[in-house]
Order: structure tokens, then sequence, then C-alpha cells
């Protein structure tokens, strides 16, 4: 019998928003979606970021959303590892938090190895830019998008995060760095400058950070695990024993 959601007496069928999900190779939980119809309740969602301005968009953009169901639609998190899977990690996570770049370094490569090359964990990150200090966060997710367009988000995220003490200390605009990476990685160069020069996946990391303060995202790295929120995800035992346990269930 096929999940469905019933949410201001409208229908949501859950199977057949997977299964055109998966066709387009952008997965969104099932879960992710019963979380955030959960939080928002009966009422509408509305939410105002900050507004841009011409050119390079280095902060949120405005989006009036009234809807959960339209968020879910825009907010795209990055796959890695079959649909199938037993186990679904979803990671929401800021480019200039070091605890970001400890995961990024040390845990996801040993859940790579052990779980998504096996077929039983499916990883998805989110972008999540906190602000403030993390002044050049926004940038560097849409960057990463720039590169994904090209089929180098993973590789390009790696570089972010291993390069965050070059890039992260700037006091002008990061952009010059992020143009290198992408040189090193054997990207378009004038397709990637065009994108990162203009307010392409604005609106995307938007949506993916409203997606996260939605669900009650706080700080980064945040972990759920099949919907179960983990504490302390820079800890790779614990994080295995929850997902063994949810293997077995």
């Amino acid at each position: 019998m096929p999940w469905r959601i019933f949410f201001h007496d409208k229908e949501i069928d859950v199977a057949a928003r997977n299964k055109k999900a998966a066709s387009s190779g952008t997965l969104r939980t099932f879960y992710l979606v019963l979380g955030a119809l959960a939080l928002v309740g009966v009422g509408a969602l509305a939410y105002v970021v900050l507004s841009r301005g011409a050119g390079t968009a280095v902060e949120p953009v405005e989006l009036a959303i009234q809807d959960p169901r339209v968020l879910y639609e825009k907010a795209q998190g990055m796959v890695k590892g079959p649909a199938n899977a037993p186990v679904k990690l979803v990671v929401f996570s800021d480019y200039m938090c070091p605890y970001c770049g400890q995961f990024a370094a040390q845990v996801q490569p040993l859940l790579e190895t052990n779980y998504v090359q096996a077929g039983k964990l499916q990883i998805v990150y989110y972008d999540f830019p906190l602000g403030g200090e993390h002044k050049h966060s926004f940038l560097a997710a849409r960057a990463a998008r720039c590169a994904g367009e090209a089929g180098k988000f993973w590789e390009y995220q790696a570089l972010l995060f291993g390069r965050l003490s070059e890039w992260g200390s700037a006091e002008g605009s990061p952009v010059g760095r992020f143009r290198g990476y992408a040189s090193e990685l054997g990207l378009d160069a004038a397709e990637f400058e065009r994108c990162l020069e203009s307010d392409r996946h604005a609106e995307l990391v938007s949506a993916n950070r409203l997606l996260g303060l939605e669900l009650g995202v706080s700080a980064t790295p945040w972990v759920i695990v099949n919907g179960r929120r983990i504490g302390n995800a820079l800890n790779y035992r614990e994080l295995k024993e929850v997902i063994d346990q949810e293997m077995g269930a």
C-alpha cells in the first residue's frame, strides 16, 4: 500500500513523489516530508529571508512560501548512494563550520566505504549557511552547486572544506579562490565564472536553508538517520551503532 499524507484535507502521494524524485536523480526523503509537515502543523508556512542585490548572490534570497510542499519541491539535496538503500542519512552543513569539515573529511569517507558502496546507506547533503560570522558560506554553497553542474560537486565540496583556512578568513570576496578550485578540477572556467557571478542556485540554497529551519536545525553538522536526530555525528562509532540498528529494523 503506498504511503500517503493528508494536509489541509489534501492528499500527498508519497510513493509517486519518491518515484518522480528518483527519476530526476534527486531524493527528498519521505521522513523529511513528514518532519516538515509536522513542524508546520495546520498553519501556513510564510518566510522571507534577506533580499538579494544585483550581481553575485552572497546571502540568502527572498522566498515567500505558503505551502510546505512547495518548499519540499524547491529544496534539493545532493545524493550519494542508491535510492533503495535501507538507511537514509541526511546532513545539513555549513562550509565555514570546522565541525562540518571534520564530518566530511573523517566520518563521511568511512560511511561511504562501509555502507554506501555496499548499497546499505544513502547520504543526502543539504546546504545550511549559518550567516553571521560565516559570511562566505552562502557563496561557497553556490560555488559547490556550480561545480555540481559539471558533475564535480563532491570533489569541490572536499576542496572547500579542506581549504577553509585559505578562503574562510578573507576580508574581501573569496571568488578568486573559488575560481582557482574550479580550475584545479578542470571545470570550464568561463561557465563556472558565469554561474558564480550570477544569482544561479541562490534560491535553491536558500530553500535548503529554510527546509533546515523548518526541521529545527540550529547547528551544523545536523545529521538525521531515518528520521532520528544524531546528537554527536562526529563520533563514528555511535553513528555506526544507529545505522546498524536501523538496518536491523
